[in-house]
C-alpha cells in the first residue's frame, strides 16, 4: 500500500500547503504521541529539535500541540543537526523524538522526520500505522485534561550533541594548525559544528552562520559547491566541510579546491576501516552510488550492497547485513558505530581525525576513479507519469542503446516534485542522448 503522507524521508512539502501548514501539524503530532506511548513508562516525553526556517516557528507550536494532547511532555531544542536530535532522543530516554526540517530543500518547504526511542527513523511499515492514525477521529487519541502534557524548552542541546561526539575520539585528539573552512548552509549546524571544530582548535573560517529564516540552502550548503570551493582556495584551507540544511549530510573540498562527494568519501572510510580492522561486512550505497566505487569496492575484497534511495534504507540494510558503514553520493554517510543516521559533523570530524598528522586531503581521497555520471531533474506535476507507456517505451529504447557501456537510472524523487534520471557511462555523447531521450518522453 502506497504512503499518503510519508516519502523518502519523513514528511515534506511547500508551507501552508497540502500538509505542511498547523492543523496537519497537530494531527501529525497526536498521531505520533498515541503511537509512541509506553504506558509501562511513568512518563511519556517527546523532544522537538528544528532548522532555521522561518516556518518552524508556525509549524511547531501545532506539533507541540498535538503531542500534549495525546499525553506527552514535549523539550523543544531549539535548531540543531538531524542527528543531535537523534542522539538525544536515545541519551534522554524520550518515546520518541521530531525533526522539524526540509532538508537540503529551500526555505518555502518544511518537513517533519521521525525517530523511535532507539534514535532510528522509522519503518515503513511504522509509518503506516501512524498515517492510519492521522486519518482516524481525533476524539479517540485526546487525552484527559488530568494527563495532558507539559511543555519546557532546554537551551544547552547543542552543547550535549558536541559532548556525544567528542567521546567518539580520543581525549588528546586536536586540530591545532588546520584552517578549516565549514559552510552551515545557514542551518541546524550553524551553532555546533564552528564551536566543535574551534574547541579542538582548529582555525575556523565559518560560512552560512547567519540564518534569517529565509536564507537556509540559499546558494550555499552541500548543494552549491561551488561557495565551499572558493572559499578554500580564498583562505588556503587544508579542507572545507559543507552541510545541507539539517547538517545530516556533507560533501567536502580538499586544499586544491577539489570538491569530494559523498561516494568518494565512503569510498576513503571504507579503505582507511578496512586497514584499521574495524570495517564490519562490507559497505551499503544505493541505487544513485556510482558504479566507479562498486568497482572500487569489488577490486578491494570489501562488500557492496544498494539499497533504495534514502539514508533510513541504507540504515535499514546496514542492520540486515551487520555492516557498519553505509552511505549516499548526496552525502548522507551512517558510521553505524557511532550513529543511527547521516550526520554530516560526525562524518568530518572522521576524516579530519585522518588529516590530524599533516597529511593533504586530496592524497587521502585519491582513491578510485568514478564512471562519468550525468544527473537530470525534470520538474513535473504529477511523478506517476514515469510508469505511463510513452515513458516506459524510452526508457527501453535508451537502455538498449546504453546495454553494455553503462547504466541508466529513473526515478521519482521522494522529497521534490521532480523525476530524476541518472546515467553513468565513459562515453558522454551516448549517456547525452539516452538522457535526452527519456527527457523528451516525459516532457511531451
Amino acid at each position: 500500500m502506497k504512503k499518503k503522507y510519508f516519502g523518502t524521508d519523513g514528511i515534506r512539502g511547500t508551507v501552508n500547503q497540502g500538509n505542511i501548514n498547523g492543523e496537519k501539524f497537530f494531527k501529525f503530532g497526536l498521531a505520533a504521541g498515541t503511537y509512541f506511548k509506553n504506558l509501562n513508562k511513568r512518563k511519556q516525553t517527546a523532544i522537538i529539535a528544528k532548522d532555521t526556517r522561518l516556518s518552524g516557528y508556525t509549524l511547531e507550536p501545532a506539533l507541540v500541540s498535538g503531542l500534549a494532547s495525546a499525553g506527552m511532555h514535549v523539550t523543544t531544542l531549539g535548531p540543531l543537526p538531524t542527528n543531535g536530535l537523534a542522539m538525544l532522543t536515545k541519551s534522554m530516554k524520550a518515546n520518541m523524538g521530531i525533526m522539524i526540517t526540509a532538508s537540503h530543500n529551500q526555505y518555502f518547504d518544511n518537513g517533519l522526520k521521525l525517530f523511535g526511542p532507539d534514535g532510528l527513523k522509522l519503518s515503513d511499515k511504522i509509518e503506516k500505522k501512524i498515517e492510519k492514525l492521522i486519518d482516524s477521529k481525533i476524539t479517540k487519541q485526546l487525552s484527559a485534561p488530568k494527563i495532558l502534557g507539559r511543555v519546557k524548552r532546554i537551551e544547552d542541546a547543542n552543547e550535549k550533541y558536541i559532548n556525544i561526539l567528542r567521546k567518539n575520539f580520543p581525549k588528546n585528539f586536536n586540530l591545532r594548525g588546520l584552517r578549516i573552512v565549514v559552510d552551515c548552509a545557514n542551518g541546524a549546524g550553524y551553532k555546533s559544528a564552528p564551536k566543535l571544530l574551534k574547541e579542538l582548535g582548529a582555525k575556523v573560517i565559518s560560512v552560512g552562520v547567519k540564518p534569517n529564516g529565509l536564507n537556509i540552502n540559499q546558494k550555499c550548503g552541500s548543494t552549491f559547491p561551488k561557495k565551499i570551493k572558493s572559499y578554500v582556495k580564498k583562505y588556503n584551507a587544508k579542507l572545507g566541510i559543507s552541510l545541507d540544511g539539517d547538517a545530516d549530510r556533507l560533501i567536502m573540498c580538499d586544499e586544491n579546491g577539489h570538491i569530494i562527494d559523498g561516494d568518494q568519501i565512503i569510498a576513503m572510510l571504507a579503505l582507511r576501516w578496512k586497514k584499521k580492522k574495524i570495517l564490519k561486512g562490507g559497505v551499503v550505497g544505493t541505487l544513485m552510488s556510482n558504479y566507479g566505487l562498486e568497482k572500487f569496492l569489488k577490486m578491494q575484497k570489501i562488500r557492496f550492497i544498494r539499497a533504495d534511495v534514502g539514508d533510513r534504507y541504507v540504515k535499514e540494510a546496514m542492520k540486515k547485513n551487520n555492516f557498519n558503514l553505509g552511505g549516499e553520493q548526496s552525502g548522507h554517510i551512517i558510521l553505524g558505530n557511532f550513529a543511527t543516521t547521516g550526520d554530516g559533523l560526525l562524518v568530518a570530524m572522521e576524516v579530519l581525525f585522518s588529516l590530524r598528522k599533516g597529511k593533504k586531503a586530496s592524497k587521502i581521497f585519491d582513491v578510485y576513479k568514478s564512471v562519468p555520471q550525468l544527473l537530470e531533474n525534470i520538474i513535473v506535476k504529477d511523478k506517476s507519469i514515469i510508469s505511463s507507456s510513452r515513458c516506459k517505451q524510452a526508457m527501453k529504447k535508451a537502455n538498449k542503446l546504453i546495454k553494455d557501456n553503462g547504466r541508466l537510472l529513473v526515478r521519482k524523487s521522494g522529497t521534490e516534485p521532480k523525476i530524476r534520471i541518472m546515467g553513468e557511462s565513459y562515453d558522454k555523447n551516448l549517456l547525452i542522448k539516452c538522457i535526452k531521450i527519456i527527457k523528451d518522453a516525459i516532457k511531451q
